[in-house]
């Protein structure tokens, strides 16, 4: 699909024929699924909750192409009621030490959709983590590599790029996202304008984005919407 845009673009005269020798080397093939596992992702994971205490989750269902579904009815439960409960709206309560399993899910057409988290109730409440991190690869042929850590809360978070840090700049309007699918930007968020094409640096994101909301690092060609490469955010 790729291929077919821009050489239409060609012909019809939008855009210059030595500008196809840039862009033809990052289109992979003509047709590319954007179908993704469908999921729930717990965004304000716990290892613990200190008895006698509340803590309210929050989750999202993310559709079979990585489109949040705010509107969907999402079932909470706990494995062990004696130790921690859990109602319709995320809301638990610590009751006794112990370790439990809270799960939420929901239906998708004839499939459920679950995420299990592993709790501890004991003396103090300890957070998930607050850093993730991944791999910058190219999936086309030009250079664009290295690593990267996102850190931080919701409305102040940080992306690091590391030292490692490579990319074109041959190509015209690369752009950066945050995105649940890695084949789209539908529903993604931009980071900006990549402007910086070697060596370490950072973007701070101070809109209401937080650390567990993607799980992908997309690069793309803005204008034509050609992916470049991506990373994985474990």
């Amino acid at each position: 699909m790729g291929r077919i845009l821009i050489l239409r673009l060609l012909t019809r005269g939008i855009i210059p024929a030595g500008l196809l020798i840039l862009l033809s080397g990052c289109i992979g093939d003509d047709l590319i699924s954007d179908e993704v596992e469908p999921e729930i992702r717990i965004l304000n994971p716990v290892v613990s909750i200190e008895v006698g205490t509340t803590y309210q989750f929050e989750a999202r269902f993310f559709n079979n192409v990585g489109i949040d579904d705010p509107g969907r009815e999402l079932r909470w439960s706990s494995s062990e009621t004696q130790i921690l409960t859990i109602d319709d709206n995320g809301l638990a309560r610590a009751l006794a030490l112990g370790t439990t399993i809270v799960s939420v899910e929901t239906d998708f057409g004839s499939d459920i959709i679950k995420e299990n988290l592993t709790v501890v109730v004991s003396g103090e409440t300890v957070t998930g983590g607050d850093t993730r991190s991944g791999v910058i690869v190219s999936t086309s042929s030009y250079v664009l590599e290295g690593s990267f850590t996102l850190s931080g809360a919701t409305g102040d978070l940080n992306l690091d790029i590391d030292a490692s840090y490579k990319a074109t700049s041959a190509l015209p309007g690369l752009y950066l996202y945050l995105s649940n699918n890695p084949n789209s930007t539908a529903d993604a968020y931009e980071v900006g304008a990549v402007e910086v094409f070697e060596g370490a640096h950072s973007y701070n994101i101070k809109d209401n984005v937080g650390l567990n909301d993607y799980d992908y690092l997309l690069y793309y060609c803005k204008p034509f919407n050609v992916k470049v490469g991506e990373g994985k955010i474990e």
